[in-house]
């Protein structure tokens, strides 16, 4: 199970870090910003997209992929990966995806959206997990590089 290599991977990295596993479903932004009680854009929508190579991007959930922003930073247009892909390369389903317990080493980008917020909820490797970190810290721990990629829904 995914929420396992996550457990793995956040007890070396950060073992002060609670994984939460809701009874119901965070999968979306929606439902994890009910299930926590906070704004839609405290939520981390982490999306598997495909550059050269499989690429993750974190962003706030109230915003969107700007196309233009996005081909500007990384010079070709998003492609999201499928499903299948996106276990294959992270471990985790949709819903789930997040930047920690995955199988190789990826390239993970941070949006700027992201800054409105000290503490974030991304997902924990499942359709019902999550885990509340400061965003700085998130950042840190997955090494990640900041982008300004994105615009509100």
């Amino acid at each position: 199970m995914s929420v396992n290599s996550v457990k793995e991977d956040l007890k070396i990295k950060a073992p002060d870090l609670e994984i939460i596993e809701h009874n119901t479903s965070t999968a979306s932004v929606d439902e994890a910003a009910l299930a926590h009680s906070v704004k839609p854009g405290q939520i981390v929508k982490t999306i598997a997209l495909m550059l050269d190579k499989p690429i993750l991007l974190m962003v706030a959930g109230d915003t969107k992929i700007d196309n233009k922003k996005y081909k500007n930073t990384f010079k070709k247009k998003a492609k999201m990966l499928s499903g299948e892909q996106t276990e294959e390369f992270t471990s985790h389903p949709i819903g789930g995806v997040c930047p920690f317990g995955l199988p190789s080493k990826l390239d993970i980008y941070a949006d700027i959206s992201l800054d409105n917020y000290d503490f974030v909820i991304p997902a924990a490797g499942s359709r019902n997990s999550s885990v509340i970190i400061e965003k700085n810290r998130l950042l840190e721990l997955v090494s990640a590089t900041e982008v300004d990629v994105t615009l509100p829904k």
